[in-house]
């Protein structure tokens, strides 16, 4: 929250890269929205003025889960109940015990005004945070910003300012946006936003992709630059912010904007058409998502079904393990909001970057090759026959397949399987149904795994290909790593070479064998990947429209030939320029993201 931003000297026309949260192009006037803190004035208390503190600051928590409920509402009904519970994660900071008794116990220590003592502890918790190289966890900075800069606002009574009182188009420029600032935006009013700081997976990310609003994010220094009334481009396909463009570039990225807007147009009537080549090979395009909520994009952007459900986020941003029945209902409820399409469920992959204090997970040297995913759950038999239950319960209210992380041979994925055998057997004897038959596979995202797939594709009923995590144990890259992030090469050779024999593989044994990391995304490579003979690709929703467009606009003989010389390159940048080439010539209104 105090965080010191360089300054960055001004010029006529400047331009940005940060990262692309929302697509789209958005060209108007800069309204700077000041989120900037509510800075606490410290002053000492007597003795007798501790409890009236304490009852201010149980008054002001008070009011504000009054006002966050009233948003939540609100929300729900204009946007959709799933972004109203983006809110419960808020209500979860107010109601965190050891926050509130930490506060009071402090003010009590210290005797000094409850503004000050709230603030510092608040900022404590942020630095915590700010440290940590899991995103999902680094974006959650900005619920307890939202949630502390309310209870500070309560507690001054200093008045609120709302993103509903703009009067013109504009391009809000702000420090950061809390999912209450960006929920009150008006959508005719709002073009677009920037911010200093943010990430992909930001509740405020995931709003705007909602409500359609073009946003750039983690620009670092774009508060101290523009001012009221510069003119900005926001153009959040590419992650670039332009301020005060020049007349030659203003005039390409209005043609830009026409031309996203058509595609846009395109991509929206494919929703309902089948994802099949020009000669009738026929793929699935199915989509990811961390929380229950996330089906309405899924769903809203013609996805078949959900190829990963990553269950750890549902662990997260509690204080407490969710327990059998909570866990129950929440996989219910995205299995019979999906019917008939499939729901890959994939089972805890908690540690390496992702870690929750109750699970006692060790601090390790190289937590991205310890004590993680299956190997946590196989060592805690516990927690995960707890998951297993609640998945197999859901499995009778729609197409629920099962999926382990992090399977490194065939031995790991036996001993999971005696676990699902146990946990099916005490359903049994609860009389409890699920479905006997359910599908289990295998995660291949460990080298050893993928050299191995042969004698696992005997056992496992399906294959997902974790490509984030195979590239950088395979690579030896740190993806984390800013300085050797050149090394992360999704095209490298070794890369694609593996891929190819895990597909082969898979398909020796009838097995259909998906990939559900960023590589099913980039559209660079769909034709290789679908001339590999890949069956599913999994990814993004709001990516899906774009793969589906690629793979209805090739044939799979001419994909098979794109894939077979992709493989017989040495280097993976001659693969990408490679890739990138085939697809202007083929799809050239997809290949914008490369000039």
């Amino acid at each position: 929250m105090n965080l010191k931003k360089k300054v960055v000297t001004r010029t006529k026309q400047i331009q940005f890269k940060g990262i692309p949260a929302a697509p789209g192009i958005a060209i108007a006037k800069a309204h700077i929205f000041g989120t900037e803190e509510i800075m606490p004035r410290e002053h000492k208390l007597e003795d007798k003025e501790v409890p009236k503190e304490i009852e201010r600051f149980k008054e002001a928590l008070k009011q504000t889960k009054r006002e966050i409920i009233a948003i939540e509402k609100r929300i729900s009904k204009e946007i959709g109940i799933e972004h109203g519970k983006i809110f419960n994660a808020h209500l979860l900071v107010l109601e965190d015990s050891v926050l509130v008794q930490e506060v009071i116990a402090k003010l009590k220590k210290r005797k000094k005004n409850i503004e000050s003592v709230f603030a510092n502890v608040l900022n404590r918790y942020i630095n915590v945070l700010s440290e940590a190289s899991d995103e999902y966890l680094r974006d959650r900075i900005s619920d307890i910003t939202d949630v502390g800069r309310r209870i500070l606002r309560n507690l001054s009574g200093a008045e609120e300012k709302s993103l509903e009182e703009l009067k013109e188009e504009s391009i809000v420029v702000a420090y950061d946006l809390s999912p209450s600032d960006t929920a009150m935006m008006h959508k005719g009013h709002v073009l677009g936003f920037i911010t200093d700081i943010g990430g992909r997976t930001s509740h405020t990310a995931i709003m705007a992709k909602s409500l359609e609003i073009p946003a750039v994010v983690g620009l670092e220094v774009i508060t101290d630059v523009v001012k009221n009334g510069d003119y900005i481009i926001v153009d959040g396909i590419h992650g670039v912010v332009v301020v005060n463009p020049t007349k030659k570039i203003l005039a390409k990225y209005r043609e830009e904007k026409k031309r996203y807007e058509v595609l846009e147009h395109e991509l929206v009537e494919l929703k309902t058409l089948p994802s099949q080549t020009l000669d009738g090979k026929k793929v699935i395009v199915a989509g990811n998502i961390e929380l229950p909520e996330d089906v309405v994009s899924v769903l809203s952007h013609g996805a078949q079904g959900i190829g990963l459900y990553r269950t750890e986020y549902f662990y997260m941003n509690r204080r407490d393990l969710p327990d059998e029945e909570e866990q129950f209902n929440a996989y219910k409820s995205v299995a019979m909001r999906i019917k008939s399409e499939c729901v890959v469920v994939r089972t805890l992959d908690l540690g390496g970057d992702k870690f929750l204090s109750q699970l006692d997970i060790p601090k390790e040297m190289n937590p991205f090759l310890g004590w993680r995913a299956i190997r946590y759950c196989l060592a805690r038999p516990a927690v995960f026959k707890t998951q297993l239950r609640a998945i197999l319960r859901a499995s009778v209210y729609g197409n629920l397949k099962l999926m382990y992380p992090m399977i490194s041979g065939v031995g790991e994925f036996r001993q999971a399987n005696v676990l699902l055998e146990e946990a099916k057997n005490e359903l049994r004897e609860k009389n409890i149904p699920f479905n006997d038959k359910i599908s289990v596979g295998a995660m291949i995202e460990v080298p050893s795994a993928a050299i191995t797939s042969d004698v696992l594709a005997k056992e496992a009923d399906f294959f997902s290909i974790g490509t984030n995590d195979l590239i950088q144990y395979l690579l030896a890259v740190d993806r984390v790593n800013e300085k050797i992030a050149y090394l992360y090469e999704p095209t490298h050779p070794a890369v694609l070479s593996l891929i190819k024999a895990v597909i082969d593989n898979g398909h020796k044994e009838g097995i259909p064998v998906a990939l559900c990391g960023e590589m099913a995304g980039d559209v660079s490579l769909t034709m290789i990947l679908l001339g590999l003979g890949l069956d599913e690709f999994s990814t993004s929703p709001i990516a899906v429209p774009e793969i589906k467009k690629i793979i209805r606009s090739v044939s799979f003989k001419e994909a098979k030939e794109i894939a077979e010389k992709a493989l017989e390159f040495t280097t993976g940048k001659k693969v990408q320029d490679f890739a990138r080439n085939k697809l202007r010539k083929i799809v050239p209104e997809m290949a914008t993201n490369f000039e």
